[in-house]
């Protein structure tokens, strides 16, 4: 390897490496960059979204029985990730632990609160309150780990396959994979990542060995579950999943390399595929060699 490739890895990795210090050029480069996405978002969502609504005077729907609960799973999820992103990136610039939480781990909240707001003036659709507590139980699971622990030991994250759901609803589920994975809920698994050896410091568990915990539903073609084309029972007990599975804790990997940290953080997101049990009311348990 030549010098100049070593120099241009350090570069890189420097680049990287969070400031032990308040680095005003960085938390000025986060801020800015983080407003000027969230701005550019949510008036892109507004004008290729929601412009081809009709408005109306703000006001809340109850969608709470909607989905088995799989989009409310679905927003805790995006806003702890959003949170976390936001924390870490002050982390980089040297902002001490109070505004990392502060005005990192918040801007998830924030964010998925504008969108609600886009929401709620939609005759289409509404705000949500259940939206709004599932984007602060999100955040709230962020703070109070650092709070209590200083680290992350229970990490939501985020698994998908695609179904034969999609192609009978493509309009509410997807026609394409980027939209399935966004809408398509019976395809989508939330997990809750738990770091074993965190838990018990002394042991010689590996550090980045977790136990997942998975939530699922299956048989949906429609947000209220009534579809006359629905291929399972309607009994929505039938249809939600449970799942214990085994999975990797990226940000307990170790290495040097704060490039490196940086790849696994934002892969952090994602459950590895791994020896799965499922668990539904009418099937009982079953095994899966491999599910993801």
């Amino acid at each position: 390897m030549g010098l100049q490739s070593v120099e241009a890895q350090n570069k890189i990795d420097n680049f990287f490496k969070p400031s032990d210090t308040l680095n005003v050029k960085r938390q000025n480069t986060v801020i800015i960059t983080e407003a000027a996405l969230a701005s550019a978002t949510l008036v892109s969502l507004n004008q290729i979204w929601y412009a081809d609504y009709a408005k109306s005077d703000f006001h809340f729907i109850n969608d709470n029985d909607e989905w088995l609960q799989m989009d409310k799973v679905g927003h805790f999820y995006s806003a702890y990730h959003l949170g976390r992103f936001g924390a870490e990136a002050l982390n980089w610039s040297g902002a001490s632990s109070k505004n990392q939480l502060i005005y990192g781990a918040g801007i998830g909240f924030a964010f998925l609160t504008a969108v609600e707001v886009l929401d709620g003036y939609s005759a289409e659709w509404g705000a949500s309150s259940g939206d709004i507590i599932a984007n602060a139980a999100g955040t709230a699971l962020y703070v109070s780990q650092e709070l209590l622990w200083k680290e992350q030991r229970i990490t939501p994250k985020f698994s998908f396959h695609t179904t034969q759901y999609a192609n009978q609803n493509p309009e509410k589920l997807g026609s394409s994979l980027n939209e399935q994975i966004l809408k398509d809920y019976n395809g989508q698994t939330y997990w809750l990542s738990v770091n074993v050896h965190s838990f018990s410091k002394e042991s010689k568990i590996p550090k980045w060995l977790n136990v997942a915990f998975g939530y699922g539903a299956e048989g949906m073609l429609s947000g209220n579950n009534k579809n006359e084309n629905l291929v399972f029972s309607q009994n929505p007990e039938n249809l939600r999943k449970i799942y214990l599975s085994f999975d990797v804790d990226l940000a307990k990997i170790n290495t040097k390399s704060h490039f490196l940290k940086t790849i696994f953080s934002v892969f952090n997101t994602i459950k590895i595929p791994a020896p799965t049990l499922k668990y539904t009311a009418n099937k009982g348990l079953k095994g899966h060699l491999i599910y993801f």
